[in-house]
């Protein structure tokens, strides 16, 4: 598969020959579904916590005699029922995440690099550097239709680019280590450096 490659003032730079297997595979929504759901479990802090009967400060005498008042039967305020008490079934701190074997996450990923290429919304950049001018940079991205968009360097990512792109709404930059399915979903457009589509090709074929 071919891919043409821009600079970031949307002229032709060429063009690149990725595999298919990455960039070309048919994109299955229930692999998507998967990782995006263990990737947001798996940053959920999970320190919501209640009370339980056992830790509320409340006494533990005997609220009224056992019989003589018509009234139901009770012993420690620390029930449920009654306000102040402790809480039946309530959240502890716990972590949310669970496992995901690394083969549906290598798949998750070719699809989600994949469905963007068939819908036409994957751009490849010959080199990702800026002056530093947001404006600027917003400007060019604006030529290239990804006013929504996750953009993904090589390793190192150009200072000037980021700070750049770090005022702009909707504009997402990380390094090519840190691509991820939820990332791609959620932005319209990826935009990927040659080295970053190198990378992925090196590591998910």
């Amino acid at each position: 598969m071919k891919l043409n490659v821009k600079t970031l003032d949307n002229k032709a730079a060429g063009d690149i020959t990725v595999d298919d297997t990455v960039f070309a595979v048919a994109p299955r929504a229930d692999l998507l579904a998967r990782v995006v759901k263990w990737q947001l479990a798996k940053r959920r802090a999970g320190s919501h916590k209640v009370k339980s009967r056992s830790e509320v400060a409340r006494t533990t005498a005997k609220m009224f005699r056992q019989k003589g008042t018509g009234r139901a039967r009770h012993g420690a305020a620390s029930v449920v029922q009654f306000r102040g008490g402790g809480v039946v079934h309530g959240p502890v701190v716990r972590d949310h995440g669970h496992a995901l074997p690394k083969k549906v996450r290598r798949a998750g990923l070719r699809s989600a690099l994949s469905s963007k290429a068939s819908e036409g919304k994957l751009i490849v950049l010959d080199k990702l550097v800026s002056k530093g001018k947001t404006a600027a940079l917003r400007a060019q991205l604006s030529k290239l239709g990804a006013e929504n968009a996750l953009i993904i360097g090589g390793e190192e990512l150009d200072a000037g680019f980021v700070n750049a792109a770090s005022n702009i709404p909707l504009v997402d930059v990380l390094p090519q280590q840190g691509i991820n399915v939820y990332d791609i979903l959620r932005r319209d457009v990826l935009i990927l450096s040659k080295d970053a589509a190198a990378h992925l090709e090196e590591r998910l074929k």
